[in-house]
Parts: structure tokens; C-alpha cells; sequence
């Protein structure tokens, strides 16, 4: 089979991927020179925006692999549905009044390309958190996936002076790394013995701590992010250096200086290895050139992206498009990302007629993308025009199985595209959107993409989403011709 067909052949690959982790009382330390938490306390206030979950912060199950059963077979000689037979099998489906009346979808044929069925494709919508999509294009179009972030602990200005430096890794186990894991594969007590072997080596025992974060560092949150939506766990801090522990989940909220907090974590590391630390960690710039004393490495960056899109990570999609838009020459700010993004998708040729992104996530209210566009970039991963972001695109939650799909589709309206049904989600008050891949029933590889952002506020987001599963749902299900 094609190389490009794999990003339906390997879609129960990664069924441990989704974990919601709880903060471990980590207590964020001090920085004397550390500006406070005024961003969030000056934001807006109003409704939070509903979670990617509808339950805060629980642990998930691996499912076994048989769990949704077989996986179907791509057939690239598989007929193609015709928009006569797409219209009359979901036409009903698209005036489902649980997703209001303000909905646009675009259904294309995932091999060539095809338009098959559109709807409103070019009008301009919210996407919500799928406008991650187009910030995950941005990147692999920019960078290497395969590079990795590295932390490190480099000498300071004094002979006890240790500074480290973030390199853009918000996912630093506080313990071991695992070098099997996304979230945790660098660890911070691998960091910590490396020091203080390499202190007590000088003939260290008393040591200062420094932080250098002044790599693509930038405000922590956008002007359009919600206070309660930060105070509850929805996002976090955007920062270059963070706890797996501590990333923020429904009902667990990240602290508001995730890189203070993670020096703060290392310095109470050295302590425990037999150092004397200062008990004030200050911020500085580390000198250059100077002497490595311990680094530790992160998940490729491909990994962590995939890892954002299928946990719905605000803040950690913020960061990666930060560096790489950094490392292009753009601002550390959330307008210049956004813009870089938009640029991205000019240079790829896609039309960008219509979009409007306040930043990379989606998470601020203002973002407007048609369908058409989301489309266009699922077209790029799935017809394999772009290796990079095939891979990405490949590590998209699994229907009924994991990510924020992992308590979907397990209705009877639903469940047959558990386990064949791959897509990105996007919730906000009043939009509910979904934008994936799914095979239909003669093993044909469809891509698609519902926005809906008029929800009615009466059922809101849970109906919206059972009316977007059974919408999958009766694509897997249909030859439509």
C-alpha cells in the first residue's frame, strides 16, 4: 500500500497516548525579578469556554487494540461516493438543530483530493481548537520534526553560579525521564544528578541557581483568553521550559510561570542529591559559550506536536509555533505567530481568503477559518504532499479511543466509527467543530471538516458533539453512490 495511505493503516497504534495528568503539588518558587500574574487577573471575565472533556481531569483507560473492533482496509480502487449519495445520506445530518444553523463542511476524497460534497465551504466560521491544524501545517512546513529540545544546566557568571537555560521543553518529568513517553521523556532528576556530579567534581558544595527562559520568551497569555478559562485549567501558560506534571487540565490549573516553577522543581533536586542551593532563584542570561554541566533531551518535536493536537494542548501548541516562528525571524508575540501561520498557508498556495487568526490555537475569540481551508491542509497530509505533516496529521485522536476523542463516539448513533474515525476537536461556548479522516464502508479514505458556531445554548456542547459523531458516523457507514 501507499506510503500515504498509512495515515489510516496505523490508527490504533498509539492507544496510550492520551492521559490526563493531575498537578503533584510542585509549589512554583519565587523569582525575585519574576513579573506577577497580572495578564490573567486583568482578562475578561464571562462564561469559561467549555473543556475538550466533558469530565474534569479523570484518568483514561488503554482500551486494547480489538476494542472497536477490526481496523478497515484502505482500498485505493475503492469507488468514490458521489455528491448525490453524500447529500442524501448526511443531508439530514447537516440540519441536526443541536448544531444550529450556521454550519459549513467540506467532504473530500482523501486519495486524490476531490471535492465530493461541500456546504457554505468558503464562509468564514469559529474553528475553535481546529484551527490547530493549520498551526501544525505552519510548523512542518518550517522546521525538522525529527529535532529535539534540550535542557540544560550551563556555569554562571560566578564559580557557584548554575544557570538553566530553557530550550523550549514544557514537558520535563520532575523524577526519571522515560524514554518511551512523549510527556516526561526528558526528566529532571536526570538533569540534577548530571549537575551535581559536575559540581561536586569543582569542588562545589553551596550553589545559586539561575533561570535563563530568555529564549522566544514572550507574554504567557493572549489578550483573548479567558481568566476563568485559565483559573479552571483550560490553557495554561505559554512558556519555553515546564513540568509534565503541571500542564493544565480541567480542574487542575497550571501555575502561571511554568519555567520559575520547573527551576524551583530542579533546585529542590540538588538539594536532594547533597547540594546547598540558595534558596532564590533569580533570572539572568547565561554567559556565553559557557561550560555545559548536564542537558537533557525532549521528544522529537513531531511527537510533541502530535501529542498537543491530540491532547488539545492551548499552551503547548503556543510554544512549539512560537520557537519555530522565532527561529523565522518573527516576534515571540501572539499576533506576529498568528501572522507567521497565516503566511505559511499563502506560501503552500492555499487560499486564505477568510481567515482571521487572533492566535495558534484557536482558543481566542475573533479566529475565523472556512471549512475550505481546513480542508485544503488535511488534503496536504493525506494525499502525501507533505511527509511532516502526515505524521502529524496520522497522530490525530482515535475515535472512541484517545485524545479528546477517547470519551466519544460510544453511542449508538456513533460507535461504528470508533477505532476507523481519526479527527481534530474544537470546542468553544457556542461552536463545536471536528475535522479528520474516517473510511468509508467500500475502504475509501475521506476527508472531512463540520464547523458549526451558532450551538444553540440549549443542549450546547454535548449535543453538538453527538450530532458531529453521528455525522462520522454515517460516512463510515456509506458507500454513497
Amino acid at each position: 500500500m501507499r506510503r500515504q495511505l498509512a495515515i489510516a493503516a496505523g490508527l490504533v497504534a498509539l492507544l496510550a497516548g492520551y492521559v490526563t495528568l493531575d498537578v503533584h503539588d510542585v509549589v512554583p518558587g519565587l523569582l525575585t525579578d519574576a513579573a506577577p500574574r497580572t495578564a490573567a487577573a486583568g482578562m475578561p471575565g464571562g462564561r469559561p469556554t467549555p473543556s475538550s472533556s466533558p469530565s474534569p481531569s479523570v484518568a483514561v483507560p488503554v482500551a486494547p487494540a480489538s476494542a472497536a473492533g477490526p481496523l478497515p482496509d484502505v482500498d485505493s480502487l475503492a469507488p468514490t461516493p458521489t455528491a448525490k449519495g453524500l447529500l442524501a445520506a448526511v443531508g439530514g445530518r447537516l440540519h441536526d438543530p443541536r448544531l444550529g444553523r450556521q454550519v459549513s463542511v467540506t467532504i473530500r476524497d482523501g486519495l486524490t483530493g476531490e471535492h465530493l460534497l461541500d456546504v457554505a465551504p468558503a464562509v468564514p466560521r469559529a474553528p475553535a481548537s481546529t484551527a490547530k491544524l493549520l498551526t501544525a501545517a505552519a510548523i512542518a512546513r518550517a522546521t525538522d520534526l525529527s529535532q529535539r529540545m534540550t535542557t540544560k544546566v550551563v556555569q554562571g557568571a560566578g564559580p557557584a553560579d548554575l544557570v538553566l537555560v530553557a530550550g523550549g521543553d514544557m514537558l520535563l518529568s520532575p523524577g526519571r525521564g522515560n524514554p518511551d513517553a512523549v510527556a516526561g521523556r526528558a526528566g529532571l532528576l536526570d538533569l540534577a544528578r548530571q549537575v551535581a556530579t559536575a559540581a561536586r567534581q569543582q569542588g562545589l558544595r553551596s550553589v545559586r541557581l539561575q533561570l535563563d527562559d530568555t529564549w522566544a520568551r514572550g507574554p504567557a497569555y493572549a489578550v483573548g483568553w479567558l481568566g476563568p478559562d485559565i483559573d479552571l485549567g483550560l490553557t495554561g501558560a505559554v512558556a519555553t521550559l515546564g513540568l509534565s506534571t503541571q500542564r493544565a487540565t480541567p480542574g487542575h490549573p497550571a501555575p502561571a510561570d511554568p519555567a520559575a516553577s520547573a527551576a524551583t522543581a530542579l533546585a529542590g533536586r540538588l538539594r536532594a542529591l547533597g547540594l546547598t542551593v540558595a534558596p532564590a532563584v533569580t533570572r539572568t542570561t547565561a554567559p556565553s559559550g559557557a561550560a555545559v554541566l548536564g542537558q537533557v533531551e525532549s521528544a522529537t518535536l513531531g511527537e510533541t506536536l502530535s501529542l498537543a493536537l491530540a491532547d488539545s494542548d492551548n499552551a503547548l501548541t503556543e510554544s512549539l509555533a512560537r520557537q519555530v516562528a522565532v527561529r523565522a525571524g518573527r516576534r515571540a508575540d501572539f499576533p506576529a505567530v498568528a501572522a507567521w501561520v497565516l503566511a505559511s498557508l499563502k506560501a503552500r498556495g492555499i487560499p486564505a481568503a477568510g481567515v482571521r487568526l487572533v492566535d495558534s490555537s484557536g482558543l481566542s475569540r475573533g479566529t475565523t477559518v472556512p471549512a475550505r481551508v481546513i480542508g485544503d491542509v488535511l488534503g496536504l497530509a493525506s494525499r502525501g504532499k507533505d511527509a511532516g505533516l502526515e505524521a502529524v496529521v496520522s497522530g490525530l485522536p482515535v475515535a472512541g479511543l484517545t485524545g479528546t476523542l477517547h470519551d466519544r463516539f460510544h453511542a449508538p448513533s456513533s460507535r461504528v466509527a470508533a477505532g476507523i474515525a481519526r479527527a481534530k476537536t474544537g470546542t468553544l461556548t457556542g461552536v463545536s467543530s471536528l475535522a479528520g479522516t474516517v473510511v468509508d464502508r467500500d475502504g475509501r479514505l475521506l476527508t472531512f471538516v463540520v464547523l458549526a458556531d451558532a450551538v444553540p445554548p440549549g443542549g450546547g456542547t454535548l449535543d453538538a458533539r453527538a450530532a458531529l459523531d453521528a455525522f462520522v458516523a454515517t460516512l463510515a457507514t456509506c458507500g454513497c453512490r
